[in-house]
């Protein structure tokens, strides 16, 4: 509003994707499109859309790199631009900040599939566009004030809930003072100490301890420290209520400056929002004693080809980014198990079909499967995490952008500890490589298997492979059966229930 407010039009559109102007990092592009009353004309409200996009430029295909160090690395960035204005579509201006400019830094290349990022976009714009519909005829049938006069009851209920819940904990935990410790595999800690005002229902959660923000791309933006934190509240609520800021009313939430938390400007984000977020969760869920630490990595898989070559001549390619992300187990509870391979917290959504990912794309899907014996062992144990191996049919750029590879997801009440993950390169020998030997004979091609760590990217040859096993969840509690020999974890096994939008779908069609 402060950029374009006062000349804000019906039919005007808004993009953005800066970390600095409320958004995670920059593949996630926010569509932004003002609602105006039918009679007074007045803006009465914004429906937005965010969709991750699979290339946005950057060093390398997918815009995710492991090894970016400052955001121009990392793809185009943009605070505002009016993509639509006065229902005119504009692609040049599109162009201009997703292609030309991006391609501007040193080793950086614009996007490269610049025409399926520009039918995406499309798409959240008539998402924004159907929502404005719906608000119209809401407003329509029940009129402007008792809209907003609803709007504000739901966000008044959420705020009141997240009292009593803040009230509740201090009372279970005997203490109004709550503290917790968690780390990224790279040894930064976060650091969170949260005091309750149990006669307001108010709480202040404070960082003050966390690291520095760091040379690689796990900084997180401050708008990515709040979203884990409204996710923590609403998930540790016992209601079915909407999720909205008013969970966040009664919380004041402190940031060190100049940590990994409130980076500077032109610091690399992009694992910031996938994987650093993932260790607020469970630094908040350790410190309220809600739950075992769940996988804590979104297992972030990009491969393509494209960019600019040695000596800075662009060439085209295409990136692919593995369909939101591999799954793991979920961390247990004081009376659940966790779930064997899932989304967790942050992630939250499903993986693409093989069947699509093999047609349009030159590799094949070996195994995607439970990893067993991964989860933590306990009364109530965590869940297993996955393995998934893909092999590359023609030479690629592949990178994977991972944590929990150097710690475990902790367990709780004596629960143990998840599995750590794996990324392991299965190498094909090549004599231009200098690891085969030509004089020697093989029945089959020999092979490497090289651990290539949890931040790597690596171009990699026809037939090579990259087996990916993530983190299992934590344990809660102490399986007495397990201590005195005994398998017992059977009789503890509580059903799994379907839960979430896609089941709630699903039941309603099923009753239709």
């Amino acid at each position: 509003m402060n950029l374009h407010g006062a000349t804000l039009k019906e039919g005007d559109v808004l993009m953005t994707n800066s970390p600095h102007a409320g958004g995670s990092h920059l593949p996630d592009i926010t569509i932004i499109t003002p609602v105006f009353d039918a009679n007074s004309k007045d803006i009465i409200f914004f429906t937005a859309s965010r969709g991750h996009h699979a290339d946005i430029g950057g060093i390398l295909p997918g815009s995710m790199p492991p090894t970016s160090v400052n955001i121009f690395e990392e793809g185009a960035e943009i605070e505002s631009f009016k993509i639509v204005d006065g229902g005119v579509f504009d692609h040049d201006g599109l162009v201009e900040y997703m292609v030309e400019k991006p391609s501007q830094y040193p080793g950086s290349s614009g996007c490269r599939n610049i025409r399926d990022v520009e039918s995406d976009l499309k798409a959240q714009i008539a998402a924004n566009h159907k929502g404005i519909q719906l608000i119209h005829a809401i407003v329509e049938d029940y009129g402007l004030s008792t809209v907003q006069e609803y709007m504000y009851h739901i966000r008044a209920n959420a705020e009141m809930s997240v009292r009593n819940l803040l009230r509740d904990v201090a009372k279970r935990a005997g203490s109004n003072v709550l503290n917790a410790i968690d780390y990224l595999d790279d040894g930064s800690p976060i650091n969170l100490r949260v005091e309750i005002n149990e006669i307001e229902g108010s709480a202040v959660m404070d960082f003050d301890g966390t690291g520095y923000e760091v040379r690689g791309n796990l900084n997180a933006p401050i708008s990515v420290v709040h979203s884990a934190v409204i996710y923590c509240m609403r998930a540790m609520l016992d209601l079915d209520i909407p999720l909205n800021a008013g969970c966040l009313v009664p919380l004041e939430i402190k940031i060190p400056p100049k940590s990994l938390l409130s980076p500077s400007r032109t610091a690399a984000v992009c694992g910031g929002n996938v994987l650093t977020s993932q260790r607020i969760v469970d630094v908040v869920l350790k410190a309220f004693h809600a739950a075992a630490a769940s996988q804590g990595c979104t297992n972030n898989l990009t491969f393509g080809t494209g960019g600019k070559d040695k000596d800075g001549k662009a060439i085209a390619g295409w990136g692919y980014y593995e369909a939101s992300t591999i799954a793991g187990g979920s961390g247990a509870g004081p009376n659940w198990h966790g779930t064997d391979g899932v989304h967790t917290h942050i992630t939250n959504t499903r993986i693409g079909d093989v069947e699509i990912l093999e047609r349009r794309y030159p590799v094949m899907l070996h195994q995607f499967g439970l990893r067993h014996g991964s989860a933590g062992l306990g009364k109530w144990h965590g869940g297993e995490g996955v393995t998934r191996d893909l092999e590359f049919l023609e030479p690629m750029q592949v990178s994977i952008l991972s944590e929990r590879r150097t710690r475990q997801p902790y367990g709780m009440e004596g629960g143990c500890p998840g599995a750590m993950g794996r990324n392991t390169w299965v190498k094909r020998q090549r004599t231009e490589d200098g690891d085969l030997d030509p004089h020697a004979r093989y029945d089959t091609i020999p092979t490497r298997e090289i651990n290539i760590g949890g931040k790597a990217t690596v171009w990699m040859g026809k037939g090579d492979r990259l087996v990916i096993e993530t983190p299992g969840g934590g344990a809660w509690g102490v399986d007495e059966d397990a201590v005195h020999g005994r398998k017992g974890l059977a009789a503890h096994v509580k059903a799994w229930e379907p839960r979430g939008s896609v089941a709630e779908r699903a039941a309603a069609q099923a009753g239709f």
